[in-house]
Formats: structure tokens, sequence, C-alpha cells
């Protein structure tokens, strides 16, 4: 059975006009983010203040698509909070801001890509994480996993019934970044857990135990 939630956060905002390095412009399906707005002083963009979490679900039974659902209201706070932006700015691998495997970005052009939802199945800006997870089972480690070219992740139940909401959106978090174009090392090196994924997939998981 398929079933697809759309988590939709809506906020009054005031957007000032006819400034230079005003807000960002608008695509026609979301809005995008200049660089200039993204800086430990500045306020939290309205693209991120309008992120939404669009999720379909597979096989999940009722109780396990509650769950989802309070963890895709988790993140879409996450993303939408100071705390978030600020921890992503400055996070810094051996005394330097930058994570591993940023695909040659700065961690403000990585929180722009976060914040701007554009899919590599879909490129367009929506300021929304797309996903379709499909809930499986098995007896191994790995708690979930995607393929190239796929909008979908599994999600192996042996390990989502157990974790709350919270831990839950580590791994939400962690597969969509790769929906968007961020990689890590495939073995257990020392340098996989600051990838983009990992990193901030945990970032994510932190925040989200304070909110839960």
């Amino acid at each position: 059975m398929v079933k697809t939630f759309t988590i939709l956060f809506i906020t009054f905002l005031l957007i000032s006009c006819g400034k230079s390095n005003g807000g960002g412009t608008s695509s026609s399906n979301g809005e995008s983010v200049s660089l200039s707005e993204i800086t430990n002083e500045s306020q939290v963009p309205s693209a991120a203040k309008n992120f939404e979490v669009n999720v379909k679900l597979n096989n999940f039974n009722a109780s396990q698509e509650d769950k989802i659902l309070i963890a895709s209201d988790l993140i879409r706070k996450v993303i939408t909070s100071n705390e978030f932006k600020t921890a992503v700015l400055n996070y810094q691998y051996q005394g330097k801001n930058k994570f591993i495997d940023n695909d040659g970005l700065s961690n403000a052009q990585i929180y722009k890509k976060i914040i701007e939802g554009g899919e590599r199945m879909g490129p367009q800006i929506d300021n929304e994480m797309d996903l379709e997870i499909i809930i499986y089972n098995a007896n191994n480690s790995v708690v979930g996993y995607t393929m190239p070219n796929e909008i979908k992740i599994w999600m192996n139940s042996k390990f989502f019934d157990q974790n709350n909401p919270a831990k839950v959106t580590e791994n939400m978090m962690h597969e969509w970044l790769h929906k968007i174009g961020f990689k890590h090392d495939y073995e257990r090196t020392l340098t996989r857990p600051y990838s983009v994924p990992y990193a901030i997939g945990y970032l994510v998981g932190r925040i989200a135990q304070k909110l839960d």
C-alpha cells in the first residue's frame, strides 16, 4: 500500500524588496537564496522557513506511518531553525570549516543546496524533501540504503521499529542527501563520519532529539 503525505509549514513573512543583496529569487517551483543571505549573523532565509517534507510510504503499517510522519515534522522543524543553519555553517573537520565529500562546496553552499531541495531526479528548486520510502525487514546491520538514479530509499524495520522518531530523522536525512548529490566512502573509513550525508544526518538527529 502506497500513501503520500506532505508536512507543510506555513508562516507569515515580511519580505523587503528593492534592496541590493536582498531576498532570493523565485523559481517556478520554489525559492532560491543568495549566499549573501547565509551567514552566522543573518536570519534564517525564507526559503528555509518554507521548507516542506513530502514522503510517499510503501508497505508501512499504521504505527510505522505515525512514526515517519513525526520524524518528517521533526526534520521540517530542524531545517527551519537557526540552530541548524549555524551548525552547518560552523561545522569543522580538522580545524577547518568544511565537510568531507563536500562535492567542492563550502558549508554555506551545502546549506543553500539543502534548503533549495532540488533532487537529482527532479532538479527544480522546490524547498522540499521529496522521498519515497519502502520498509523492509532484514536481519543484518544495514539501517537503510538507496540506489543511484532512484528517488526511493529502503528502511530496515529491524532498526526502524526500535528507533524513536528523532533517530529516524538521521536515516531519512542521510539518504535524502544522496538524492541531492552527496556521496561518502562505501567502506567504513576514518573520514566517512565527516561526510555530508553522515555528518548532517547526525546533526539533524541531535537537534531533533531536543524537539522530540
